[in-house]
């Protein structure tokens, strides 16, 4: 048996050993809004559901697509969610203006952004930027924080030539050749982008270059914390366990997926984004899947560089480890 599936297997084991005692309990709903719509990112959220796993922990799973992730967060604080999805970057800037929520659990210590350019203009480094136009809708992470990429990087941003361009039409500006590099998620936009255009892009990944943004993760609110602390701790360990499924069987994520969304890309594509999402989660080690490491949270309010540091919350606020089981 893989490393994988033992994991999976002992998780499976666990969780139906913490609620065998129970001699009866009806299912728990949990309603989890994610900020977008659907995507290969989002797969073992579906494996899960559609293995059983969340049922098995007692839960009834309720996933809603989302319009944005300024909505989900609204939603989450209205209460009618229990849980949202979203970058976590979004998060700590909501919780630096005061919102009382935390990060329960960070799946992409690092949203896996890319610049994609053309094979016949290609990034081989950050320095070949230099000269070149790019796309930059507002709030897109790969383009939000290009200055602080620049500076790592020792290219000249005054060199680079950025586009203010809404988000749907950067794809057809640059496939038209009048823009140069786009920004895009290895877990989502590229696989459809290579698809669609049947052409191999030259990909330069900024994680690999040192821009670490937090990507996916889990938020509660603070009320929902202190009232249904135990809910959101099988939730999460489930969902731990629909991770290491994914990682053995993605095309049964694919299926899962595409059950729900039947007018989404072709499998090839979600498989890919599914694996390339796999691969943005680190494993589970010395510590549970999901685990927020204090650093994530320090560098991620640097790069959003609100107020001065006396005016920054204490680290605390802005997540919690304490729901995450081994």
């Amino acid at each position: 048996m893989s490393k994988a599936k033992r994991l999976i297997a002992a998780g499976i084991i666990g969780l139906t050993s913490m609620f065998s005692s129970s001699h009866s309990f009806a299912a728990e709903d949990v309603n989890i809004r994610f900020s977008y719509k659907l995507k290969g990112e989002y797969g073992f959220f579906y494996l899960g559901q559609e293995k059983g796993v969340y049922s098995q922990a007692g839960l009834a799973t309720n996933f809603g697509e989302g319009a944005s992730s300024q909505a989900a967060l609204g939603s989450l604080i209205q209460g009618q969610d229990d849980l949202i999805v979203l970058p976590g970057i979004f998060a700590i800037s909501a919780i630096q203006k005061g919102m009382p929520i935390k990060i329960v659990a960070l799946y992409q210590p690092a949203a896996p952004t890319v610049l994609v350019s053309h094979p016949e203009k290609p990034l081989n480094t950050p320095k070949d930027l230099e000269g070149k136009t790019i796309a930059a809708p507002i709030g897109e992470t790969g383009t939000t924080y290009l200055d602080v990429f620049c500076e790592v990087n020792g290219v000249d941003c005054s060199k680079i030539k950025k586009i203010q361009i809404d988000v749907q039409a950067r794809v057809s500006q640059f496939l038209t050749n009048q823009i140069d590099v786009i920004a895009a998620y290895k877990t989502n936009d590229l696989p459809i982008l290579e698809a669609k255009t049947g052409t191999t892009f030259s990909v330069l990944d900024q994680v690999q270059y040192g821009l670490i943004v937090p990507g996916m993760a889990v938020v509660a609110s603070d009320n929902g914390i202190a009232n249904k602390p135990d809910v959101l701790k099988k939730f999460l360990a489930s969902t731990a366990i629909a991770i290491e499924q994914t990682r053995s069987e993605p095309q049964a994520a694919v299926a899962a997926l595409k059950a729900v969304w039947p007018k989404g890309p072709a499998d090839a594509v979600v498989h890919k984004q599914i694996e390339a999402t796999s691969a943005s989660i680190p494993a589970s080690g010395e510590n549970p899947v999901g685990w927020v490491n204090e650093k994530s949270i320090a560098d991620a309010l640097k790069l959003l560089d609100e107020g001065s540091p006396a005016a920054q919350r204490p680290i605390s606020e802005f997540y919690t480890n304490a729901l995450l089981q081994k």
